[in-house]
Parts: structure tokens; C-alpha cells; sequence
């Protein structure tokens, strides 16, 4: 099975879009909070390579153009931040504020956490980025000596988790302020809850669009400085 699907250049790319397109069709029909596209377009994938005995490296090969769109992708969210620039002047000192402290806690609790759990080196390197976009915690995860698999990972499920729970958590807190709204989503889940934002509103997805930079640019600095400070 293998031999006929290496031949087969963009099987992976064709897989990974037909798998997100049933994930997102079933979602039009079960509108419910839990049914995420991407978990789900992940699962059938992860069913049909096993049925199929077909391992990774084959499906790979041609899912991995995706993964070249990641970078434009995450410009283009700068499109709906453009838009609220109004917004984002009138609430830059909260803004800031938010983003650094937000940051700050994330890495934080990676580090106790792998502390407590004696965690390898490199595994506190994978983790570390966890909430920041994926091209931009690949990065800091190959520079600090982790592994981007890993890192991959752990970034599609914090962000998969944060849009899951986005809106219970919003509902317990009474959290309304879309500027909040998005900044939460962004600085916690990235592209991820960024797509959760845009149904909330412009405003939210503004935000949130804009936490993805600044908490990426943030965690570029930090990151390296914690790791000096334990090491």
C-alpha cells in the first residue's frame, strides 16, 4: 500500500484537505462547541493511515505544502487587525498589559510543571512554546535544542483545547469585552482560537490577531531567558 500511495506526490495534501472539508461539513450539521474541525480532520486521518497501514513519512510527503502556508497565513491575519486600529490605540496600555502577563504565565507554568515533574531538557524545550503560533514555536523549539514534533503537537492541542472550552470558560467568568475576548483567545490558543474569535466578532478576531504576534515576539525573548536562568 505504501509503494502505490510514495508514488503519489500530493496524497497527503489531497488527504488533508478532504479530511478538513468532512470535519467541517459534519460541524454545519452538529454546531456544537466540542466538534472541532481540525480534532476531527486529525482523527479521520489518523484512522484512515492506520486502516491502510500507510506511516507517516509517506503521508508527509505531500501534506507537508500545507505546512509552507503557515507563515503567509499568520500575515494575512494582520488583515482584520488593520481594520480595528481605532480599538487598538484606545486600549493599548490594557492590551500590553494583557499580552505580557499572559505570556509570562504561560511559560512560567510549563516550567514549574516540568520541574516538578523532572521533565528531560528536552522535553521543557518542546513544551515551552506551547502557546504561540506553529511556525513561530518551531522556531524557538529548534533554537533552545527541542523537538519540533513534539512541539507541533502540544501546540494543535493547546489550541484545540483553548477554542474547546473558549466559551464556557467566557460564560463562568462573565467575561464579555470583545477586547478581552480576543486577547484571551490569542495569547492562549493562537491560529487556533484566532478562527474561534472570528465567530465571536471582527473585534475579537482583531485582537486575538493581535496577540499572536506580540505574544510570539514576547516568548522569542523570553523563552531563551528562562531556560539561561534555570540552566
Amino acid at each position: 500500500m505504501n509503494e502505490f500511495f510514495v508514488e503519489t506526490a500530493y496524497f497527503g495534501l489531497v488527504m488533508s484537505l478532504l479530511a478538513y472539508w468532512l470535519a467541517v461539513q459534519i460541524r454545519k450539521k452538529l454546531p456544537y462547541s466540542f466538534i472541532n474541525p481540525l480534532l476531527l480532520s486529525a482523527i479521520f486521518l489518523i484512522v484512515f493511515l492506520i486502516i491502510f497501514d500507510i506511516d507517516f513519512e509517506t503521508y508527509n510527503q505531500g501534506a507537508q505544502f500545507i505546512t509552507f502556508l503557515l507563515t503567509p497565513a499568520t500575515v494575512c491575519l494582520a488583515i482584520p487587525l488593520y481594520k480595528q486600529t481605532q480599538i487598538l490605540i484606545k486600549h493599548l496600555d490594557a492590551i500590553l498589559i494583557s499580552l505580557f502577563s499572559g505570556c509570562l504565565a504561560g511559560i512560567i507554568s510549563i516550567t514549574v510543571l516540568c520541574l516538578i515533574m523532572k521533565a528531560k531538557p528536552v522535553i521543557f524545550y518542546s513544551l515551552l512554546p506551547k502557546s504561540i503560533t506553529t511556525a513561530i514555536a518551531i522556531g524557538i523549539s529548534d533554537k533552545l535544542g527541542g523537538n519540533s514534533t513534539i512541539t507541533v503537537g502540544i501546540v494543535i492541542i493547546t489550541g484545540i483545547l483553548g477554542a474547546l472550552i473558549a466559551k464556557g470558560i467566557f460564560k463562568i467568568f462573565k467575561i464579555h469585552h470583545p477586547v478581552a475576548i480576543g486577547l484571551a483567545l490569542g495569547n492562549s490558543a493562537h491560529a487556533i482560537g484566532t478562527s474561534k474569535a472570528l465567530e465571536f466578532g471582527e473585534i475579537e478576531g482583531a485582537m486575538s490577531s493581535l496577540s499572536i504576534v506580540i505574544a510570539g515576539l514576547l516568548t522569542v525573548v523570553v523563552a531563551p531567558l528562562v531556560v539561561n536562568l534555570i540552566i
